[in-house]
This record gives C-alpha cells, sequence and structure tokens, in this order.
C-alpha cells in the first residue's frame, strides 16, 4: 500500500506541473522554482510533515520534497546553533544530494563532449 500512496502523491505532484506547462505560459524553470519554495514554505509551517508521513518518498522525491529538506535543516540549524543557523541550515541538509549531483554532472562533463547548437 505505501508504493500506491507515493505512487500516487508523486504522480500528482508531477502531473500538476505537466498542466501548468501545457496550461500557462510559464516556464518550467518557474514551475521548478515554484515546487521547490512551495516545499520550503509549506515544510516551514509544518504541514509538509504529514504528506512526508503519508506518501514517504512520494513526497520526498519531487522538488517540493527538496525545499523541504532545506525548511527541515535550517529549523534543526536554528535549534543547534541559533540564528547562524538560518545562514548555514540549508547548506548542511542539502549537502549530501548537492553534491552528488555536482559530481555526477563533471563526471559526465568529462565523458561527454559537448556539440555546439545551430
Amino acid at each position: 500500500m505505501e508504493y500506491i500512496k507515493a505512487f500516487a502523491v508523486g504522480g500528482a505532484l508531477c502531473a500538476a506541473a505537466q498542466i501548468l506547462i501545457d496550461r500557462t505560459r510559464l516556464t518550467a524553470a518557474k514551475i521548478l522554482v515554484g515546487y521547490v519554495v512551495a516545499g520550503v514554505a509549506l515544510g516551514g509551517i509544518g504541514v509538509y510533515r504529514y504528506l512526508v508521513d503519508f506518501a514517504g518518498a512520494g513526497a520526498t522525491v519531487p522538488l517540493t520534497g527538496f525545499g523541504y529538506l532545506i525548511a527541515e535543516g535550517v529549523k534543526r540549524a536554528i535549534d543547534e546553533r541559533g540564528a547562524i543557523g538560518l545562514l548555514t541550515g540549508e547548506l548542511t541538509a542539502a549537502a549530501g544530494g548537492t553534491d552528488a549531483a555536482l559530481i555526477s554532472a563533471y563526471l559526465a562533463s568529462l565523458i561527454f563532449k559537448a556539440k555546439k547548437q545551430k
């Protein structure tokens, strides 16, 4: 049942983004940024936690989950370090995933050559 919940929630988030792409003039980049900001906002006020508890990876894998991760990291850092946590929490919370993405992109750039666009 947990797989069905994860698929339903993750699929609904992806379907909503696709509808926004198809029906509005918003670019994909603006929608992605909106998803991250929505995740931060909903995580900051404590609402997104219920979705994570319900859907697991269906809520944490999409970009709203990245925003939620940032909000949780800032909360934790503020509890541990005080006001300086506002500046460091988001960096430490998402460091592992960000590092993996950067290293993978760098390795891909070494293996593949970019072609000029026409």
